[in-house]
C-alpha cells in the first residue's frame, strides 16, 4: 500500500475545507448512513463562527492502493507559524485557487514556503462554476507567481486539476466531466507526488504539532523520519541544539484513519503520527531512539511583528463575571499556548501583574484572546504595538506589509487617499473585472491597525483587504492616529437613560442604559479632540409641580457596539480593553483622574526630556 502525506494551500474561502470534505467522503472514509457535519475539519467553535481555518488538522482518506494523509492548513498569514510547520511532514502540496480571484496573499505566502522546501506542489482551479470564472487566465497568474518565488523547472511542470469542491467533481479540463469524482481524480494525481525518501536508522521523529487531552496527557504529532516506533518502546527527546530533555516511554502511539484517531500496534517511516506519555516534549524537538545523538533540523519561524501587553483586570467590576481572574491563572494560560504556537512569544513584562504577548498580527492575538474569555477568563489588554528593530547603522526599521484590495472602481479614490495618510506607498493598480480593481500597497503595520473597518465603511461593505508580510523598512515617520477624544465616566453604578439622552450632543455613545459603569470607564466617543468626564448615572430631578402633559418617552440613538477587534484597534495607548466572558468594555490604563493628569505630566517631560 502506498502512502502519501498532502497539505492543502489556499487562500481563506477559496475552498480547501470543502474540498477536504469531499475527498473524505468520496474515498469511503464515512459510512452511506453516517450524518457528518458540513466542513468537518473546522473542529474548533471559532473557526465555524468565523469560516476560516485557524488550526492545521490532519485526517487521512480510506483506500486499498493508495491512503493519503490529508492536511488542511490556514489560510491567514496570521495563523502562519501552524503553516510553517505542517510543511515539515508533507510530500507535496495541493494549491488551491479560486478560478475568479485567482492567487492572493495567503496563497503566495505558504506557496513561497512549500517552494523552499522542495515540495512539487499541484494545482487546482477551484469553482470554474462561478459566473465569473475565468481559469485560464488565473492558471497563468499561479505560474507567474511560481516563477516570481524562484520555483525550479520540475516545480513548474505542475499537473493541475479543474473543478467545483461544492459540487464534489474534479476533471484535467475546466469542461469536465462534472461527476462526482473529485476523490478518484485527485488520488490518481497525488499518486505522481513522490513520497519523502524514508531515512536508514534508529526511530525519529520531529514534534510538530502539541495539543493536550485529559487522558493521555500531553500529545506531540509529527512524521516519522526513520525507524518504527510501537507503544511501551523507550524514547528520549532532544531540543534543537541537541541537549537531553527527557527520557520515557511512549505509552501510546495514534494515527487518524478518516476522521477518527485510532491507537496503533506499530508506526514506520513516512507516516504521521501521534505520541503519548512525554510530559516535556514540545513543538520542535526531536523524539528518537536513545542511541542517536543529532536532533533533526527544524525550519526557522518568522519573527511576531505585533505585540500587546496582558494584564490581570484590575477593575471595580472584576471578578464579577469570570471565574479565571489571578495572574498566576493567565500566566499559566498563555505560556501553555505559547508551548504549542510557535509564532507566539511570551515574555515577562516590566509593570507588576502583566505579560507581553507578541504575534504575528491583529487577527491572532484577537483569536487568543476571544478563546480565554470563553474558557472563563477575565484580563484587560492594551492597544497592539509594533516590534521595531534597529539596523547596524542605527537606523530604525519596522514591518511593512503587502496590502492587496478588491474593490469597486467608484471607491478606489478615497482608499488610495486614506492609505496615503496612513504612509503607504501604492506599488500597482489594475482592474480585476466585474468593474473592480485591485489595488497593491506596501503600508506599515502600525498604519493598518483599526483599518479594516475603515475601509468597509468607505466601500460600502464591498471592500476586501488581504495583507502580508513584505519586510522591514526604515521607520516612515508619525502616523495620525485617532483624532476624537472620549467620554469617560465620574462615578459607578447604572447607567441611565435620562443622563444618556442629555449626553448625545457630546458625541455617540458606546452603552445602553441600565449598563454597569465605574470611575474612568469609556463610555462614548467625544466629538471633539480632548476627552472628557461626564456623569451617566444622574437622573431626572422630581418637583411637586404637576401637569397635564405626561413625560415624552427618551428615544436614544442606538449605540457604538465594541467587538472585540474595533475595541483593540479603537483605543489609544493610554487605555484598556477589560475583557470579561460576558463584556467587552473600555476603559483608562489609570481611573482616577489625578493619576492621568501625573502619567501626562510624567509624559510630556520625557518628550521634552
Amino acid at each position: 500500500m502506498t502512502l502519501r502525506n498532502i497539505a492543502i494551500i489556499a487562500h481563506v474561502d477559496h475552498g480547501k475545507t470543502t474540498l477536504v470534505d469531499r475527498l473524505l467522503q468520496q474515498s469511503g472514509s464515512f459510512r452511506d448512513n453516517q450524518r457528518v457535519d458540513e466542513r468537518a475539519m473546522d473542529s474548533n467553535d471559532l473557526e465555524r463562527e468565523r469560516g476560516i481555518t485557524i488550526l492545521a488538522k490532519l485526517r487521512r482518506s480510506s483506500g486499498t492502493i493508495t491512503r493519503i494523509n490529508i492536511v488542511d492548513t490556514p489560510g491567514h498569514a496570521d495563523f502562519g507559524g501552524e503553516v510553517e510547520r505542517i510543511l515539515n511532514m508533507v510530500d507535496g502540496a495541493l494549491v488551491l485557487v479560486d478560478a475568479a480571484e485567482g492567487p492572493l496573499p495567503q496563497t503566495k505566502f505558504v506557496v513561497s514556503k512549500a517552494l523552499k522546501m522542495g515540495l512539487k506542489p499541484i494545482v487546482v482551479i477551484n469553482k470554474v462554476d462561478r459566473a465569473d470564472a475565468r481559469a485560464s487566465e488565473v492558471l497563468d497568474e499561479v505560474f507567474d507567481l511560481f516563477a516570481a518565488l524562484d520555483a525550479s523547472e520540475e516545480q513548474l511542470d505542475f499537473p493541475i486539476l479543474y473543478g467545483s469542491a461544492k459540487e464534489g467533481w474534479m476533471a484535467a479540463s475546466p469542461k469536465g466531466p462534472r461527476t462526482p469524482a473529485c476523490g478518484r481524480s485527485s488520488i490518481s494525481s497525488w499518486s505522481m507526488c513522490r513520497s519523502r525518501t524514508s531515512e536508514d536508522g534508529p526511530f525519529r521523529l520531529l514534534g510538530t504539532i502539541l495539543e493536550a487531552n485529559p487522558y493521555l496527557g500531553r500529545i506531540v504529532t509529527g512524521r516519522i523520519t526513520s525507524g518504527s516506533i510501537a507503544p511501551n518502546q523507550a524514547v528520549k527527546v532532544l531540543d534543537h541544539d541537541g541537549n537531553l530533555v527527557e527520557q520515557g516511554r511512549v505509552s501510546k502511539v495514534l494515527a487518524f484513519r478518516g476522521l477518527e484517531r485510532v491507537a496503533l500496534d506499530e508506526a514506520s517511516a513516512g507516516d504521521i503520527v501521534s505520541l503519548a506519555g512525554l510530559p516535556n516534549a514540545t513543538v520542535a524537538h526531536t523524539i528518537c531512539a536513545p542511541e542517536v545523538m543529532t536532533p533533526l533540523a527544524a525550519h526557522p519561524i518568522d519573527p511576531p511583528t505585533l505585540s500587546m501587553t496582558f494584564r490581570v483586570n484590575d477593575s471595580p467590576l472584576a471578578g464579577t463575571e469570570g471565574s479565571k481572574v489571578t495572574s498566576r491563572m493567565i500566566r499559566d494560560r498563555l505560556l501553555r499556548e505559547a508551548e504549542g504556537n510557535v509564532a507566539l512569544k511570551v515574555t515577562e513584562s516590566k509593570e507588576k501583574d502583566s505579560m507581553e504577548v507578541a504575534g504575528r498580527g491583529e487577527l491572532q492575538l484577537g483569536i487568543l484572546i476571544e478563546t480565554m474569555r470563553r474558557e472563563g477568563f477575565e484580563l484587560s489588554v492594551s492597544r497592539p504595538r509594533v516590534l521595531l528593530r534597529a539596523a547596524e547603522d542605527g537606523t530604525l526599521l519596522e514591518p511593512i506589509e503587502e496590502v492587496v484590495i478588491d474593490l469597486d472602481e467608484e471607491h478606489s479614490g478615497v482608499v488610495v487617499q486614506k492609505l496615503s495618510e496612513r504612509k503607504a506607498d501604492l506599488v500597482e493598480m489594475k482592474p480585476s473585472g466585474g468593474g473592480r480593481q485591485r489595488l497593491v500597497f506596501h503600508a506599515p503595520t502600525r498604519g493598518l491597525i483599526g483599518y479594516q473597518g475603515e475601509l468597509l465603511t468607505d466601500t460600502r461593505g464591498t471592500g476586501i483587504m488581504n495583507r502580508l508580510f513584505h519586510g522591514y523598512a526604515p521607520h516612515k515617520g508619525a502616523i495620525q492616529g485617532r483624532r476624537n477624544g472620549v467620554l469617560i465616566s465620574t462615578d459607578q453604578g447604572e447607567a441611565v437613560a435620562y443622563a444618556l439622552f442629555n449626553l448625545e450632543d457630546r458625541g455617540p455613545m458606546m452603552i445602553d442604559p441600565g449598563v454597569r459603569v465605574y470611575r474612568g470607564m469609556i463610555v462614548g466617543e467625544h466629538t471633539r479632540e480632548n476627552d472628557l468626564e461626564v456623569n451617566v448615572l444622574k437622573g431626572k430631578k422630581l418637583t411637586n409641580i404637576r401637569t397635564t402633559s405626561k413625560d415624552e418617552a427618551v428615544r436614544l440613538t442606538p449605540p457604538m457596539r465594541m467587538i472585540l477587534e474595533r475595541a483593540l484597534a479603537y483605543i489609544q495607548d493610554d487605555e484598556l480593553v477589560e475583557v470579561t466572558p460576558k463584556s467587552i468594555r473600555l476603559r483608562k490604563r489609570y481611573l482616577d483622574p489625578n493619576d492621568r493628569k501625573k502619567a501626562e505630566r510624567q509624559r510630556m517631560a520625557e518628550e521634552v526630556a
